[in-house]
């Protein structure tokens, strides 16, 4: 079997698959992401209760968890939710909350954080240890 060969044109995503190998729960640590409005709101709603969200490209509607739909909508809209000082890894994992996990570049990564060259964050993403599940799709 010939290996993957990872180029900056590489789409990533999370790999949810990840988490639950780790026993990790990926909702626990996306509520301690979410903005104090968020947090309130959500901790306001049943535990199990799903919010209907309409894709604005697509006008698909699609079910997500509270907790996934207010970092989206709200928490990522705010400055605070990726600043200069927020770790590298922690941004880009940031951003596919906020993107609905569609799968991204590391062009498109580097694009949207401004952060790091591309080979940076493609090293980063490579090196052999998976980080938060984010893996190539």
């Amino acid at each position: 079997m010939r290996a993957l060969r990872l180029t900056p044109q590489t789409k990533f995503h999370i790999d949810f698959s990840w988490w639950e190998r780790q026993n990790k729960d990926i909702r626990v640590f996306m509520h301690d992401l979410l903005c104090p409005e968020s947090r309130a709101a959500v901790e306001a709603s049943p535990p199990d209760q799903l919010v209907d969200v309409v894709d604005t490209e697509t006008a698909e509607v699609t079910q997500l968890d509270p907790v996934w739909e207010a970092i989206r909508a709200c928490c990522s809209q705010r400055p605070d939710y990726i600043t200069a000082d927020t770790p590298l890894l922690d941004s880009i994992f940031r951003t596919f909350l906020a993107n609905g996990n569609r799968a991204l570049s590391v062009l498109e990564l580097h694009q949207r954080l401004d952060k790091k060259p591309p080979e940076i964050i493609l090293r980063l993403l490579t090196k052999g240890q998976v980080y938060m599940g984010i893996k190539p799709v």
